[in-house]
């Protein structure tokens, strides 16, 4: 019988900004456009571009990746993505950058 696929954690906004506060180490992947990046962003996300793309695939595959948007929606798709290339620590953070500017930093601007 094969392994089962690793899950992909949902984590609120709050948990996220506990992961950042307390030091633990982790990738955050920001999967929205330029654009979106340019009106609202998550100190210490970086945008998924092809460099980092490519970054990211050449890590051990137990490196944690967490991944945000707007809305939560591309990030799980993204944390699939990875998930079928074997990383195996993979979260989505809950509600996207929407829910980071609701529950943890209202100076984020919502859009």
């Amino acid at each position: 019988m094969a392994e089962s696929a690793p899950q992909i954690r949902q984590r609120s906004a709050s948990d996220v900004k506990g992961m950042i506060d307390s030091g633990v180490p982790f990738e955050f992947v920001d999967v929205r456009t330029e654009q979106e990046v340019a009106i609202a962003r998550i100190a210490g996300a970086r945008l998924l571009d092809k460099t980092y793309h490519d970054a990211l695939l050449a890590m051990d595959r137990d490196t944690p990746l967490v991944f945000h948007c707007h809305l939560g929606v591309r990030s799980q798709q993204a944390a699939e993505y990875f998930r079928q290339h074997g990383f195996r620590n993979l979260t989505n953070l809950a509600g996207g950058i929407d829910a980071w500017s609701v529950d943890v930093d209202p100076l984020v601007p919502r859009y």
